[in-house]
């Protein structure tokens, strides 16, 4: 993970540890979506495009998640009125979930409904996960969940939320927040972010990175990256990195430095720096050792059980720092990965 992450590494080997959630092999996933008066209709469709399609390209008989969207009344008018929601299950659907999520709305400054917050206590009281997309957090924090714990929401809406939630660690300068069982995402943009997190913990990064390729989103952003970034005007007709990227992504196995990444570039060591903070809100340092992480991490699940050429084909150099690497991105142990998300023997991996 690179430094400054904001995932706390989870130790699932441990007993009674919060970590990842361990996939049930009688039935997918639960995921249930709670949907107020007002809230953001982009975030619901993210849960959605997430946690409520098939994914056949997987080769998978058995979706990935169970996906439930339920609201408090019958029927819901979501922000600006655009569409209404009705026609779906009550709170009490939120009963058997094993994560429930709960959207931004604008208005945070108003309270919850009552029943809302009892859903999320309730929730989080049996063991749920608890995820908020956005705003969203406004709610986890009044039902009492996030005093005392590290935390984010929308940029604009930090000062509103330390006011009314001083209890809670508010970090607004990252994308999202993994505290184990509670998680929490910035903008609206950043609940793909976490969504993706979210697939990675639960199925492995095969399998979200196919989602992620679904989606033609982007899967390098991590969550200590900075969730807003004020642009100037570039000086050189074209600094996008995406080139870059692309390119340092095909060579990860090599010793590849900031300084060759510069190199390719044709710029300084100090205007890449400059460039991915500004582009990516990270360094060139942490990008390249995720990415290298996430390789390893697929080629594990691939089933190379070997674990120096592991380190040797991802760029991460030794097994020894390749365990550390992998532990601290994903809370588990190279073998322990390989038990959670390995293709089972003789079958193959199609993500």
């Amino acid at each position: 993970m690179p430094q400054g992450s904001s995932q706390r590494p989870a130790s699932p080997e441990a007993p009674g540890a919060r970590g990842p959630a361990e996939p049930s092999s009688r039935r997918p996933h639960r995921v249930a979506v709670i949907v107020d008066e007002g809230t953001n209709p982009f975030e619901v469709g993210v849960a959605t495009e997430l946690f409520g399609l098939a994914r056949p390209e997987l080769g998978r008989p058995e979706p990935l998640y169970e996906l439930t969207l339920c609201t408090p009344t019958p029927g819901v008018r979501m922000n600006h009125g655009f569409f209404t929601l009705s026609g779906v299950p009550g709170l009490d659907a939120t009963d058997d979930a094993d994560t429930l999520v709960v959207p931004g709305r604008p208005d945070n400054v108003v309270p919850r409904r009552a029943a809302v917050l009892d859903a999320v206590r309730r929730g989080h009281a049996r063991g749920a996960r608890v995820v908020s997309f956005c705003t969203g957090a406004f709610a986890l924090a009044e039902a009492g969940l996030l005093d005392g714990r590290r935390a984010t929401t929308h940029w604009r809406w930090t000062d509103v939320f330390r006011e009314l939630h001083p209890r809670v660690l508010l970090d607004p300068d990252v994308l999202f927040v993994d505290d184990g069982d509670v998680l929490t995402a910035a903008g609206s943009a950043a609940a793909l972010d976490l969504g993706l997190h979210l697939v990675r913990r639960d199925h492995g990064a095969e399998t979200a990175n196919a989602v992620s390729r679904r989606l033609v989103f982007a899967a390098h952003r991590d969550g200590g990256q900075r969730q807003f970034v004020r642009q100037p005007l570039p000086d050189v007709p074209d600094a996008s990195l995406a080139p870059l990227l692309a390119w340092a992504q095909e060579r990860l196995g090599e010793p590849l430095t900031v300084g060759d990444l510069a190199a390719h570039a044709a710029v300084s060591p100090a205007t890449l720096h400059r460039r991915f903070r500004a582009q990516l809100g990270t360094t060139p340092l942490a990008w390249l050792t995720a990415q290298r992480v996430a390789l390893a991490c697929r080629l594990i699940e691939r089933g190379e059980a070997r674990l120096d050429v592991v380190a040797d084909r991802s760029g991460l150099g030794t097994a020894a720092n390749l365990r550390e690497r992998v532990r601290r991105a994903t809370g588990l142990s190279p073998s322990a990965y390989r038990r959670r998300f390995g293709a089972p023997a003789g079958e193959p991996v199609t993500a």
